[in-house]
Formats: structure tokens, sequence, C-alpha cells
């Protein structure tokens, strides 16, 4: 078999292989990649690549159907969810097309000594890699090669083995919006090419979106190269929830925020912190929304996925945790549950549709035990004190920290973590700064 697939996780069956790149195909992607940021990424102005990414976001609109088709057959997304995320990349490049000029002009300093002016001039450093993972096919795409790409950068892009048709959907699109070959390539490559890519001296940098040994082994090879990285890796996303006057809008978000891609995103709410005067009649409530979940999950990505969740929760049950569920996995359907008496020491991250719910005797202990992980991607915080909302939300070791919100990600908020969920931001102004070389101009 081909390392990249398309296998249809509501039915198991293999649609189509991929076969994975030659190594005179890659030589032929960076020589390209190399030539387009030469000849293309340098040469054109902000306005003029800007437009093209306009043209990349229309095309995303125009094709909303067929791409939400294609994710839901690659990794099992609902077509009413696959279209959401289609619409969100179209407005990230959107965002990027009315913004890049501001983002992009001269920054003048203020000389402290002597006469004749300075500024930082922002210009791209060329090649970059983006390795991109399955759950979000064409959004973590966007927030990638959308600043990069109008930034002057070229893109090689290689994504997930099961997504092999959203990749060539995605390598189409810029093709038909205008770049030039070269600007933006798919690449089915193996591990094995991806290290080479990365040592490569055409090669300046790279962003990863995946797991933590996967940012790790690509740190390490992009340390020894000297090369930068962006790193969006897993998270262990508490909610917080000190006091509620709704408990049942509350409960609700928690749910949506819980389920959201049928648990299957790094910033997910997955450990749900409850202070103890509302935990009884938060947890009943929860468990109760979040078994009526079943009726409407989707399959999650994989076989293999849910075979791995699955054995996630046995060892927690088996260390001494309870699980209120209904159902058993059949295939990559997985029944939505709750986890609760969870061990003190217990770090894993269920990516799934199961929630862990935690009881705490207030703030401190909340904080506490919010911040006992060795993830920093995203948080929630539910309090109807202000005061306490704000001193909380600075209180916690994350990247990203939503108060009394759950969905109110945007394209102009920064996306990031700290500690082992990565370094590094993507989406908003901040995006389009990592692979940017911020020249000194000074002039006497």
């Amino acid at each position: 078999m081909s390392l990249y697939a398309v296998t249809d996780p509501s039915t198991g069956e293999v649609v189509e292989e991929y076969p994975t790149a030659t190594a005179a195909q890659i030589e032929d992607a960076i020589t390209a990649a190399a030539a387009a940021h030469r000849e293309w990424g340098r040469a054109t102005t902000v306005a003029e690549r800007a437009a093209s990414i306009r043209r990349v976001a229309r095309l995303h609109t125009e094709r909303k159907d067929e791409l939400a088709r294609i994710i839901n057959r690659e990794m099992g997304k609902r077509l009413d969810r696959s279209a959401a995320e289609v619409e969100f990349s179209a407005a990230i490049y959107n965002y990027y097309a009315d913004n890049a000029e501001k983002f992009l002009a001269d920054e003048p300093i203020t000389l402290l000594d002597g006469d004749g002016s300075a500024l930082i001039r922002r210009s791209p450093v060329g090649v970059l890699l983006g390795i991109m993972p399955w759950n979000y096919p064409y959004y973590q795409v966007a927030r990638f090669a959308g600043p990069n790409l109008t930034l002057g950068n070229t893109i090689l892009l290689k994504h997930a083995p099961q997504c092999p048709e959203s990749a060539a959907a995605l390598q189409q699109i810029f093709l038909d919006a205008g770049f030039p070959h070269g600007a933006y390539v798919n690449i089915y490559a193996t591990n094995e090419q991806v290290a080479e890519i990365i040592a490569d001296p055409r090669v300046q940098g790279v962003s990863l979106t995946g797991s933590e040994r996967a940012g790790a082994a690509v740190a390490e090879i992009a340390g020894r190269n000297l090369k930068k990285v962006v790193l969006e890796l897993g998270g262990s996303d508490p909610f917080i929830v000190l006091s509620s006057d709704n408990l049942e809008a509350t409960v609700d978000a928690a749910v949506g925020g819980r389920f959201e891609n049928t648990g299957q995103a790094c910033n997910a709410a997955k450990r749900f912190i409850v202070a103890d005067d509302i935990y009884d009649e938060f947890l009943d409530k929860f468990t109760t929304r979040v078994l009526r979940k079943s009726a409407d999950l989707g399959p999650l990505s994989s076989t293999a996925a849910a075979e791995r969740l699955e054995n996630q929760i046995g060892r927690a049950v088996a260390a001494g945790a309870d699980l209120v569920t209904e159902g058993r996995r059949d295939g990559a359907y997985y029944p939505p549950g709750v986890l609760t008496n969870l061990p003190a020491d217990y770090r894993e991250e269920l990516f799934g549709p199961v929630a862990a719910v935690y009881r705490v005797a207030g703030e401190d202990e909340a904080v506490e035990l919010a911040n006992d992980t060795p993830f920093g991607l995203g948080s929630y915080v539910y309090t109807t004190d202000e005061d306490q909302a704000r001193r909380v939300a600075d209180r916690i070791e994350a990247g990203m920290v939503f108060v009394n919100a759950v969905g109110a990600e945007g394209v102009e908020l920064p996306f990031g973590g700290v500690k082992r969920s990565g370094f590094g931001r993507e989406l908003g102004r901040y995006g389009i700064d990592e692979f940017v070389n911020k020249k000194l101009i000074r002039i006497g």
C-alpha cells in the first residue's frame, strides 16, 4: 500500500491510493519553490500578491461543496462542518488580502543619536515547508499559506497521509488563482524525505501542526540545520467553571467546547474543572447533554484513532476513573462519554468525544489543576466575577484564554501555545510576522 490513501472512516473502504514522491520529484519541487521565490516572491508587490490571495479565497467559496465532500470522505467530518471549515479558510485568505499592506508597511525607528533615518522593512525569507494534520485539512493550510504567500515566501506543503485528495485540490486552487509554478507545491513526502527537505539549504523554515512527538522530531532536525520552526502541537485545555448565573448556558458552552470536530481539535475543551458548590448540578446536566450527542456524531478520523481512544479510556478506568457512556466502539465510531474520579497524575490528551470532569474547592485549586499539565495551548474560564475572570486569565499558563465564551476564535486573533504545546503564532498580524526578514535600513 502507498503511504498516502483516502480511507473513508465511515466504512473503512480504501477509496484511492496515491504514490509517495520520488527523490527526483522532491528535488524538482524544492528547485521550483526556490526559483519562484527569486522570480515571483521578491519581484512582485504586496498588493499584487494580496490580489492573488483574494482569488484563492473566492475559489474556496466557489468550490465549497466539492471541497467539503472531499474531507468528509477523507476524515469523516460532517458535511455542514466541512463546509464551515472551507468558509473560515476563505475568511483567512481575505483577511490577509485586506491587511497585508498595513502589516508589511515600513516601520520607522526614532533615532536616539545621529542624523538621518532608520526603518524596518519586512521581506520574505524564501522557501518554507509546511507539515499539516488531518483534523482541519483546509483551515490549517490557510493559516500557514495565507500570510506567507502574501509576504512572498514560497511553500512546500506536506499534508497528512490520509488527506491526499484535499491536498491536491488545494494545489489546484493556488494554480487556478494565478500563482506561478513553484509558489505552492504539494508534495506526498515520506518522513525521511521531510528530514532531507528541512536540511536543504534552500529551505529557510518549517511550520508543523501535529503531535508532540512529531513536533519534537521536526524541531530537532531544524535545530541541527539552524532553521526557524513554528510548532502548534497538542493541548489539554482546561474549562474552568467557578460560578454561573445561567448554568444551562454554561453547560451548553461546555458541550460545544468539547465536541467541536467530534472532539478532535487541539484546542478543544478537554478537562472540565468545576467549583465544588456547583459541581454536582453541573455534572448531572453535562453528562445528560454529552450522552445525547451520540445521535449527531460522525466517525472519528479513522478506526485506528478510535482504537487509540478506546485504549486510553481503558487505562483511565483501570487506574480508578469512572466512565459514564452508552454503547461501544464500532469501527471508527466512538460513543460520547464522561470520565470522573481521575487519578491526580493522569496526563493524557483525549482526542475524541470523551470529557474529563474534576471537582475543586475554589479558584486557587482550579488554577493549580489547570496548570498541572505539560501542555499550554488554550483555556476557558466561566465566572460571574469580572475581577476573578481577569485574575484567573492572568494566572493560567496557556497561549490563549477565552472568558465566558467558546467558539470565539477569529481570523484576527493570534493562535498558539506555550510549554509542550509549541511556540510561534498563527493568524492575526502575528501570523505574518513569523517567517519574515525584519531588515534594518539605516540612512546617515
